[in-house]
């Protein structure tokens, strides 16, 4: 599996990392924030799981055919990531207030929501490394000639 450049290889190991992420999410959350429910729970695991794959299908995407310029891993998956969490931070944002709040305090720099955007970023830089080093990106994942191609 990892021994050709693949994007089904970038799809599943950006899964996998998503499921790894979605899962420390999903048992911490009562940590920090008893009183949730279990729909947001799920939500925060699934969510992960999609990014990763979004991240994995993207990485055959290297150039940008309208500003005409070069998209290499670490500033193509953060950049997915960070948009990613920054559309989720609309759908989640008084929750996540109040979890950030209760957890950091109301003074604190850390309250805002905008937050998950961030991190969003950095689970992104992890997965794209990851789906690049194992799975390939550009050309290269989508070849067909290799022995284990239909």
């Amino acid at each position: 599996m990892f021994g050709n450049p693949s994007l089904m290889t970038r799809i599943a190991i950006g899964k996998a990392i998503g499921l790894i992420v979605g899962l420390i999410g999903f048992f911490a959350m009562p940590y920090f924030m008893p009183e949730d429910n279990m729909l947001f729970r799920w939500g925060i695991l699934f969510w992960y799981i999609t990014m990763g794959g979004v991240i994995g299908v993207m990485g055959v995407i290297t150039y940008h055919p309208v500003l005409r310029l070069p998209m290499s891993w670490w500033f193509r998956a953060p950049l997915i990531g960070a948009w990613m969490n920054f559309v989720l931070s609309f759908f989640i944002y008084d929750i996540l207030a109040a979890m950030l709040v209760g957890t950091f305090g109301e003074d604190s720099l850390l309250q805002s929501p905008f937050w998950i955007v961030a991190e969003g970023a950095l689970v992104g830089l992890l997965i794209g490394y990851f789906a690049t080093r194992f799975g390939g990106e550009g050309k290269a994942a989508m070849d067909m000639d290799h022995p284990g191609a239909v």
